[in-house]
C-alpha cells in the first residue's frame, strides 16, 4: 500500500490540483490527498498519519500542532523563504519541479524503501560504433513513442548529449547523482524521484554532469545500478543511449533484451560493425548479437532551433520509420 502525502493550502484550489498531478506519476511512492480545511486534516491524522505533509507557508506552523505526519514540507512564495519547522519547497513551479524537490527531502527510513525483486522489466539498448548515425535521435524518438504504451524510462549514458539544450531544461540532478548514492549503497525510489525529468511524456534522468563521471564508472557499478531501477517495477521499460563502451561497459549490454544499432550504408561503416562483431566473440559475448537489430535510418531534417529539433524528428520521417518498426515487432 502506498504511503499517504497530504496537500494542505490557504488555497484549495492549488493542493486539490497538486494532487490530482501526483496521483497520476506512477513513479512516486505516495498516495496524494488534498486537504481543504484544517479540521479535516486534523481528523483523518488522528486516524491514519500522513508520510509527508506539504503545508503552505500560510497555514503556520502553531495551526499544525496536533497533527501527525512523519515529515512536515512547507510550500514557500517566495525563493528563498525558510521555516524552522521544515525544508521549504518553492511553490509556483512545476509539478514535477516540486515533487522532485519532495522526493529529494524526504526523509526514509531503511526499512521503508523495500527492493521489489522479481518484476520483469524490459531493457533496450542503442548502441552503435559507428559514428554519426542519428543514434541519438532514434533513441529519442523510440523512447518518445514507447511511452504512449508502456512505462518508459529513458537514460543516456552520453558523455555530451546535449541533452538540455534539445529538451531546453535545466537540471538540478542527474545520473552522477544515482551513481553516487548507489556507491555508497544508499540508491532509492525516491533518490530515483529526485532526479526524474520529463520530456512529452517520456520520463529521462538528466545525463553524467561530467564526462569524468563516465569514464571512471566501471561497468559492474552502472549495470547495478540499472539493474537495480529495473527491479523496482516503477516502469516497464528502460531505454539506454549508449555512449562509448569504455571501462568495460559490456555488462549493460548484457542487460537488454534487445540492441538498436543504426548503421551506415559504406565499407568504412561495415568494416566498424565487422570489427565490433569480431570482439564480441572473441570476448566470449557472441551470443550479444543474436540480440542486435541492424537499423538503417532515414536522414534527420535540418532545424534552426534545438528547442523544435525534437519535435519535427517526432512527426518527421524518423517518428514515422520508429512507429513502422514497433508495428512490426
Amino acid at each position: 500500500m502506498k504511503r499517504i502525502l497530504g496537500v494542505y493550502d490557504v488555497d484549495p484550489v492549488y493542493a486539490s490540483r497538486f494532487a490530482e498531478y501526483a496521483n497520476q506519476k506512477e513513479q512516486i511512492p505516495f498516495m496524494a490527498m488534498a486537504f481543504s480545511s484544517l479540521e479535516k486534516l486534523k481528523v483523518f491524522t488522528g486516524q491514519e498519519p500522513l508520510e509527508i505533509l506539504l503545508a503552505g507557508e500560510g497555514v503556520g506552523e502553531n495551526g499544525l500542532a496536533d497533527v501527525k505526519a512523519g515529515q512536515i514540507m512547507w510550500l514557500c512564495e517566495n525563493r528563498g523563504a525558510l521555516e524552522a519547522g521544515g525544508p521549504s519547497i518553492y511553490k509556483y513551479q512545476s509539478c514535477d519541479a516540486v515533487l522532485r524537490e519532495v522526493m529529494a527531502c524526504y526523509q526514509a527510513q531503511p526499512e521503508q524503501e523495500p527492493w521489489m525483486m522479481g518484476i520483469k522489466c524490459t531493457v533496450i539498448g542503442v548502441y552503435s560504433p559507428i559514428n554519426r548515425c542519428g543514434k541519438t535521435s532514434f533513441s529519442l524518438i523510440l523512447g518518445q513513442i514507447l511511452a504512449r504504451e508502456t512505462r518508459t524510462l529513458f537514460i543516456s549514458l552520453e558523455e555530451h548529449s546535449g541533452l538540455s539544450r534539445l529538451t531546453g531544461a535545466a537540471y538540478t540532478g542527474s545520473l552522477s547523482d544515482l551513481l553516487y548514492y548507489y556507491h555508497l549503497g544508499e540508491y532509492s525510489r525516491m533518490r530515483l524521484g529526485a532526479v526524474l525529468y520529463n520530456w512529452g511524456g517520456l520520463d529521462y534522468i538528466p545525463p553524467a554532469a561530467y564526462a569524468e563521471d563516465l569514464a571512471e564508472v566501471k561497468g559492474e557499478q552502472l549495470a547495478g545500478l540499472v539493474a537495480r531501477i529495473a527491479a523496482d517495477g516503477a516502469y516497464d521499460t528502460l531505454l539506454l543511449d549508449f555512449g562509448h563502451l569504455g571501462r568495460g561497459m559490456e555488462p549493460l549490454l548484457e542487460l537488454c533484451n534487445i540492441i538498436y544499432t543504426p548503421t551506415k550504408e559504406d565499407c568504412v561503416s561495415a568494416a566498424k560493425l565487422e570489427e565490433w562483431k569480431g570482439y564480441l566473440e572473441h570476448s566470449g559475448r557472441l551470443h550479444l548479437w543474436n540480440r542486435v537489430r541492424l537499423l538503417k535510418l532515414p536522414l534527420p531534417g535540418m532545424a534552426r532551433q534545438a528547442g523544435s529539433y525534437l519535435e519535427q524528428l517526432l512527426w518527421g520521417e524518423l517518428g514515422d520509420y520508429v512507429r513502422s518498426m514497433l508495428e512490426h515487432i
